[in-house]
C-alpha cells in the first residue's frame, strides 16, 4: 500500500506576485517561509485565485497551522498557511468524507424515505448508518456505486451555511430525518451548526470538505454491509451499515483490493482452523483454546523470548488474583475499572468477604516484588520479567479472534532504575524490540509512536513534563540509530494513564501495520506504593519504572506472525517440521528409523505410513503447510538415503540421510541461537 503517512511533494507555487497590501489585519506565512498581509475575513480561495488560477483549480482545501480547513473559510487571524492538492495525502480523508456524502444521496435518491445518521470516515475507508425497513445487502451496491458516479460527475461544490438549532431541527423534522434532529439536540449549545450542501441535497456536518464532488474521482469501492444499532445501544433501532473505501488514484485502490483479497487468504482465524491450531467456542469468550501444534508454537515464542532475557532479566510470577485496595493504590481501580473482573470472595464470614480483581496488568505485583527487600542504588537498574496472564474486558463485538481476546500472556517486564539510567534503558530496550521483529522476519519499515498526556491521568504536571523530555531525547536518538528504517512521530494524548510510552508499529508481508511493542516510563506508580531505593548519600528515593513489552500479546503476536507467513512458518517456530512418509509399504520400517534419527536430533517429525499413493500424501501434507517432507521406498531404505521435497517447491532432491537431517537442524536452530553459535 502506499505510504499516505506524509504530505505529497512537488505542489509547489510562489507568493512573490502577491501585493502586499497596506493597512490589513492579518498576516499569513506561506511554506516557502514568505508572509503575506490580507485583509482580515479573505478566503483560501481568493488567496489562491490571486497567486494564480491554476493553483486555485487544483486546490481542494487549505491548512491553517496545520489544520485541515474550508478553501472558502474566511481566515480571521494570523496563521500559516499551506494550500492542500487532491494528491496531497492529507486529502485522502476529505476524499473518503466526501465519498460518505455522496453515499449518501446516492441512497436517498434511490430509495426515498431513508434517514441517514452518521457517516465518518475510518481507517482505510468511511462508513453510513442508514435506517430503512428493509436492510440493504451487497446485491444494492452496482446501484449505489452507479449512482455515486453520476453525482460525482454532476462536479457540485460543497458549501456551507450556518443554521440556527431551531432551523435545523425543524427542517430535519419536516424531511422525516428524525435521527438528525437528535443529533442536533446532542450538539452542545456554544457549538455552531453547519451544514454542507452538495446541489440540492444538505447534510448535517462538521466539516472541511474539499471543494466539489468532482474531487472525490472514481477511485471508490462500497466493501461490505454490517447491523449497527443507533447510537451503540441495544435497545435503540437496528441501522443499516455500508461500508466503503476511496482513494485518489485508481492504482491505490486496486493495491488496497488486492492487499484485502490477500489478507482475506491469510486470516488466522481461518489457517488456524485448518492448521488445526486453536479455536473459541461461547463457554469461554474471548479466550483461547490451544490445540497441541498451536500450543507448540506458543511455547517456542515464549522459549525464543526466555533466551533474549538471559543475563538481564530475572524472571518472576506475581499472583494472578489481588484485594482490590491494591488495584486502587496502583489507579486501575479509578482509572480501568470497565476493564477488570472482579469478585467478591464467597466465605460466611464477613472479614471474608472481600472484593478482589484478576490483574488486567503486571505492573502492581511487580512493585511488590522489587519492595520485598531493602534496595541499594546499586541494585538497579532492576529488571524484572514475567510472561504474565491477564485479564481484561473486551465488548464482545470488539473481539477478533487472537488479536483481541479477553484472556491472553504478555512478554511483560519492568524496569526499576535511577533517572540517570532511564535514556540508556530505553534504548537497550529498543535495541532489544528491533532485533527480536528482525528475527521473526520483520525486516522492513518500522514506526515508533510517542504517545503523550492522556486527559484521564495520575501524577503532576512536572511529573509529565519530565518524563516526556526525556521520552522525546530517547525518540530523537532513536531515529538517529533506525537510519531509513524507522519512522519516528508523536501521538498527542495516547499514552498509558500513568506514563508517557512508545508504540512499535511493525509491517507485515503485505503492507499492513500492526501496533506491537511498548515502552511505557512511569514516576507514578513507584510513589504511589511508596517502593524506594537508598541512594548514593543514604537517602530514599523512589526508582523510576519502566513497562515494557516486546510482543505485547503473544496470543495476539502469534495471530500477526500466522498472516505474516501465511501459516508458512519458518523451519524453528513451526509446529511440525517434517514429515516421514513413504512410497509403498517396502519402505515402512526405514521410514521409521529416518523419524527416529529425525527426533534424536532435535527436530518436530510426524510419520505418514498409510496406505495411500505418495501424489495424494504430498498434497495433503502441502495443504497442512508441513515445512519439508522425507519421502523413503526401497531404494531409498538400501542407499540410506531420503528424498526431499519443500513446500511450495515441486522438485525433489535425494540426500543421504545424515545430510538431510544436518541441513534440518540447521535451518530449525532458532535465530538467536544461531547468533551465538556464529560468535562463539
Amino acid at each position: 500500500m502506499p505510504d499516505n503517512s506524509a504530505p505529497a511533494s512537488g505542489f509547489q507555487y510562489s507568493v512573490a506576485n502577491l501585493k502586499p497590501v497596506e493597512s490589513n489585519k492579518i498576516a499569513l506565512t506561506f511554506p516557502d517561509g514568505a508572509k503575506r498581509e490580507f485583509p482580515k475575513n479573505i478566503t483560501g480561495l481568493d488567496i489562491a485565485k490571486g497567486i494564480s488560477p491554476s493553483l486555485a483549480k487544483r486546490t481542494v482545501a487549505m491548512a491553517l497551522d496545520g489544520v485541515l480547513t474550508d478553501l472558502a473559510d474566511p481566515i480571521e487571524h494570523d496563521a500559516k498557511i499551506e494550500f492542500i492538492a487532491r494528491d496531497d495525502a492529507r486529502a485522502l480523508e476529505l476524499i473518503r468524507h466526501d465519498a460518505a456524502h455522496v453515499l449518501a444521496e446516492a441512497v436517498q435518491t434511490l430509495w426515498p424515505g431513508t434517514q441517514v445518521t452518521i457517516g465518518p470516515v475510518i481507517e482505510n475507508g468511511f462508513y453510513y448508518d442508514f435506517f430503512r425497513n428493509e436492510p440493504f445487502t451487497p446485491e444494492d451496491f452496482a446501484a449505489i456505486e452507479k449512482k455515486m458516479r453520476e453525482i460525482i460527475a454532476r462536479d457540485k461544490p460543497f458549501t456551507k451555511e450556518i443554521w440556527t438549532r431551531e432551523q435545523a431541527k425543524q427542517v430535519f423534522a419536516d424531511n422525516g430525518e428524525m435521527f438528525k434532529v437528535e443529533l442536533v439536540d446532542a450538539i452542545p449549545a456554544d457549538q455552531t451548526i453547519t451544514i454542507y450542501k452538495q446541489g440540492d441535497w444538505f447534510d448535517l456536518c462538521r466539516g472541511p470538505h474539499m471543494t466539489s464532488t468532482g474531487k472525490i474521482g472514481n477511485a471508490f469501492k462500497l466493501m461490505k454491509v454490517a447491523g449497527a444499532y443507533w447510537r451503540g445501544d441495544s435497545n435503540n433501532p437496528m441501522l443499516t451499515r455500508i461500508y466503503g473505501t476511496a482513494f485518489a488514484k485508481q492504482e491505490d485502490l486496486d493495491a488496497y483490493l488486492k492487499q484485502i483479497e490477500e489478507a482475506e487468504k491469510r486470516d488466522h482465524r481461518k489457517l488456524g482452523r485448518e492448521l488445526d491450531l486453536f479455536h473459541f467456542q461461547e463457554e469461554g469468550p474471548g479466550v483461547v483454546f490451544w490445540h497441541a501444534k498451536g500450543w507448540t508454537i506458543f511455547q517456542e515464542l515464549i522459549a525464543y523470548m526466555r533466551r533474549r532475557l538471559l543475563g538481564d532479566y530475572s524472571e518472576v510470577n506475581a499472583p494472578q488474583i489481588l484485594d482490590k485496595a491494591l488495584w486502587e493504590t496502583s489507579g486501575h481501580w479509578e482509572w480501568y475499572r470497565e476493564n477488570m473482573f472482579a469478585a467478591q470472595s464467597a466465605g460466611d464470614e464477613a472479614e471474608d468477604k472481600r472484593w478482589f480483581a484478576l490483574k488486567p496488568m503486571n505492573c502492581p505485583g511487580h512493585v511488590q516484588i522489587f519492595k520485598h527487600g531493602l534496595k541499594s542504588y546499586r541494585d538497579l537498574p532492576l529488571r524484572l520479567a514475567e510472561f504474565g496472564v491477564v485479564h481484561r474486558y473486551e465488548p464482545s463485538g470488539a473481539m477478533h479472534g487472537l488479536m483481541r481476546v479477553r484472556g491472553f500472556t504478555q512478554d511483560d517486564a519492568h524496569v526499576f532504575c535511577t533517572e540517570q539510567q532511564l535514556a540508556d534503558e530505553c534504548l537497550k530496550i529498543n535495541d532489544l524490540i528491533l532485533s527480536t521483529y528482525s528475527d521473526f522476519g520483520f525486516e522492513g519499515e518500522l514506526t515508533v509512536k510517542l504517545s503523550t498526556r492522556p486527559e484521564k491521568r495520575v501524577g503532576t504536571d512536572e511529573m509529565w513534563d519530565h518524563a516526556e523530555r526525556v521520552m522525546a531525547t530517547v525518540l530523537s536518538e532513536i531515529q538517529a540509530q533506525g537510519h531509513n528504517r524507522i519512522k519516528t512521530t508523536i501521538n498527542p494524548g495516547e499514552g498509558a494513564f500513568y506514563g508517557p510510552k512508545f508504540e512499535y508499529v511493525l509491517r507485515d508481508a503485505i503492507g499492513r501495520d500492526w501496533q506491537c511493542g511498548t515502552t511505557q516510563v512511569d514516576f507514578n506508580l513507584p510513589e504511589r506504593f511508596g517502593a524506594f531505593y537508598i541512594d548514593a548519600d543514604g537517602s530514599k528515593k523512589a526508582p523510576v519504572m519502566v513497562h515494557r513489552a516486546i510482543c505485547g500479546s503473544m496470543e495476539r503476536f502469534i495471530g500477526i506472525l500466522i498472516e505474516h507467513f501465511a501459516g508458512n512458518f519458518p523451519l524453528w517456530l513451526a509446529p511440525v517440521q517434517a514429515v516421514v512418509t513413504t512410497i509403498t509399504s517396502e519402505g515402512d520400517e526405514y521410514a521409521k528409523v529416518v523419524a527416529a534419527a529425525a527426533r534424536r536430533a532435535g527436530l518436530r517429525v510426524e510419520i505418514d505410513l498409510r496406505n495411500e499413493k505418495i501424489n495424494y500424501k504430498v498434497r495433503e501434507h502441502s495443504l497442512a503447510k508441513i515445512p519439508a517432507l522425507l519421502v523413503v521406498g526401497k531404494k531409498e531404505a538400501e542407499t540410506h538415503s531420503v528424498s526431499i521435497r519443500r513446500l511450495g517447491s515441486d522438485g525433489q532432491k535425494v540426500m543421504p540421510t545424515n545430510e538431510a537431517l544436518a541441513a534440518l537442524v540447521d535451518e530449525a536452530t532458532p535465530p538467536d541461537v544461531k547468533r551465538v553459535k556464529q560468535s562463539a
